[in-house]
Order: structure tokens, then C-alpha cells, then sequence
């Protein structure tokens, strides 16, 4: 008896302390990293969403790119953060999805040391290739690169462009060279200047190229056509009608993460993801908006480790 009213009177306790720590959360600025560099789709988006989530929960949200290991530097610093609320990350596929795979000792579990507090949305990559190649659709394209076996570079500025040219190389069976990049922003400079001819670049870092005619955009990586470039196909009506979007953004906590903090979050994410305004500058970078909830977020990210297992053992891409 006494027993239990020392574990009831513990349970009240932690309660309390909990619903303090909410009534005053946030009482400071609040760190929100970013795996990726300025000028990256992933930072672009961050900075549209922050200042507004920042309004509405009366407090500073600072953004810092902490760059590096296709996002796992980001994604350690917070899983190791204190459980407090004021250190999150706006994840990608890549940290949250690619790196316990393309990592032999990856620095954290997904499932076990973060908190989910809410999806974001799907990106739009477009299938990009140099203006001088002499292609005009994906069916050139993969013509060309057979009768020029081991010639052609594609860029690689994130894991999901890895696993794209991967499929790409898998099932249009083509040989095409891997260059490996820190970010979209680099790649796009080298398939601007002709030293990479291949490239799955966001339309954040290729929109102004692409009209210009300094880019050919030869089908974009979504199951419909995107309204920035309505004539651009997707790629199964291009071609390739397995090919897989795997390209995602969300936001995450440390484990442990209190749920009134997290619901509390996720509530201002989703009224955030909601305003006409945000909308439009979040569909201007061709991003499809899926606001959801927490759970729903952990739903999507069990789905999209077995995802990109298969997808990388497909593509033959092993950990290093």
C-alpha cells in the first residue's frame, strides 16, 4: 500500500513539474538546425517557417546550418540535446532516413533518440542536365548516355539525389558517373559549367537557371506535374514509371521530449503550415505541404527506413 501511494504521489510530482515546465516553455531563444547549407532547399523553406512559428510562440527561433555528413552532424548534435524544447531539427530524408544506412556505425537510432512533433512535406527535384547536352527529353537522355557508356558525371548534393542517380543508372541501364557534393548550391555551379552534366537540384537553387534556358529540365521526381513548370513531365510519364520520391522535410526533438512541449509545436507548426501567405512562398519552392501529427510523423518515418533499406540495396549502395 505504501508502495503504490510513493509511486501515485512520484506520478503527481512529475506531472506537476511538467505542466510548469509547459506553462513557461518557451522562456528563451530556441536553436532550430538545419542539416544543410544557406541557399539549400531545406534552409530556404526553414527560413520561410521560422520567423512565423517564432510570432506565434513569442520567442526568438534561431536557425543555424550545421552542416555536413549528408545531415548527421545536425542529427547527433540533436539527439544529444537536452529534452527540453529548445533545441530541434528540421529533418530531411537524409538524416532521418538515408544515414542509419549509408552509415556503418550511424550516431543515433531514428526511432528511439528523437521525438516526432510534425511533417512538413515532400520536395520537388527536377531532373536537370547541362543546355549544351544534346538531349531534349529523358528517352534522349538515356540514349545518349548507352552510346556514351562511362562518359557522363551526375551530381549527387544529397542522399536523395544519390539514390535518383541510382535508379536512374539501375532502370534506364545506363553508366553514368557519381560526383559527390556537400549541397544542391555546389552541385548546380558544376552543372552550370559543364563538369557535371546530370543533376536532381530543388527548384530553389534551379528555378532562375531552368528559365533562363542555362538548365534543361527533363522531368520532375513527383507523382504530378509541378505548377512552376507545368510542361516538364513526371518521371513515370517521361519514362520511368517505377521511379521513387523519396524526398521529405519534418520536424524533430530529442527523445524524452515532454508531450505538452511537442503538442504544443506541432499545434503552432500546423496554424504556421496553414497561412496563405507561408503556403505561397512554401508551393513558389514546389513543395507539397502535408501538415500532420505526431504520431503520424512516427508512422512516416518506420515506412520510410524500410523504404530506403530497399532502395539502397537495390541501387547497390552500401554503408561506409
Amino acid at each position: 500500500m505504501f508502495k503504490r501511494l510513493m509511486t501515485c504521489i512520484a506520478a503527481c510530482a512529475l506531472a506537476l513539474a511538467s505542466a510548469a515546465v509547459y506553462s513557461q516553455y518557451p522562456d528563451k531563444p530556441i536553436r532550430l538546425l538545419v542539416p544543410f547549407p544557406a541557399g539549400s532547399i531545406t534552409d530556404t523553406l526553414t527560413r520561410v517557417i521560422a520567423p512565423r512559428l517564432s510570432q506565434r510562440l513569442g520567442q526568438n527561433i534561431i536557425v543555424e546550418n550545421k552542416v555536413g555528413a549528408n545531415g548527421a552532424i545536425a542529427g547527433q548534435f540533436v539527439a544529444r540535446a537536452a529534452p527540453d524544447g529548445y533545441t530541434l531539427l528540421m529533418g530531411t530524408n537524409s538524416p532521418l532516413a538515408g544515414v542509419p544506412f549509408l552509415m556503418k556505425d550511424p550516431p543515433y537510432n531514428v526511432l528511439t533518440d528523437f521525438t516526432s512533433i510534425g511533417f512538413v512535406g515532400k520536395f520537388t527535384h527536377f531532373l536537370l542536365v547541362n543546355k549544351d547536352l544534346p538531349v531534349k527529353n529523358l528517352n534522349e537522355l538515356l540514349a545518349y548516355a548507352r552510346a556514351n557508356p562511362g562518359k557522363l558525371n551526375y551530381g549527387a548534393g544529397h542522399t536523395a539525389a544519390l539514390i535518383y542517380g541510382s535508379q536512374l543508372k539501375s532502370l534506364g541501364n545506363i553508366d553514368i558517373v557519381q560526383i559527390s557534393y556537400k549541397g544542391e548550391p555546389e552541385q548546380t555551379a558544376d552543372l552550370l559549367a559543364d563538369r557535371i552534366q546530370i543533376g536532381y537540384t530543388s527548384p530553389t537553387t534551379s528555378i532562375g537557371f531552368i528559365k533562363d534556358n542555362r538548365l534543361k529540365a527533363l522531368a520532375v521526381v513527383l507523382d504530378k506535374r509541378s505548377p512552376i513548370f507545368p510542361d516538364v513531365p513526371t518521371m513515370a510519364e517521361a519514362g520511368l514509371p517505377n521511379f521513387i520520391n523519396i524526398s521529405w522535410m519534418a520536424l524533430v526533438g530529442p527523445a524524452k521530449l515532454s508531450k505538452p512541449i511537442v503538442d504544443l509545436l506541432n499545434r503552432e507548426l500546423n496554424a504556421v503550415l496553414q497561412m496563405p501567405e507561408v503556403r505561397e512562398q512554401l508551393e513558389r519552392q514546389a513543395l507539397e505541404i502535408n501538415a500532420g501529427s505526431p504520431g503520424e510523423l512516427d508512422t512516416i518515418l518506420k515506412d520510410q527506413l524500410v523504404t530506403w533499406r530497399k532502395s539502397l540495396d537495390s541501387a547497390g549502395i552500401k554503408p561506409e
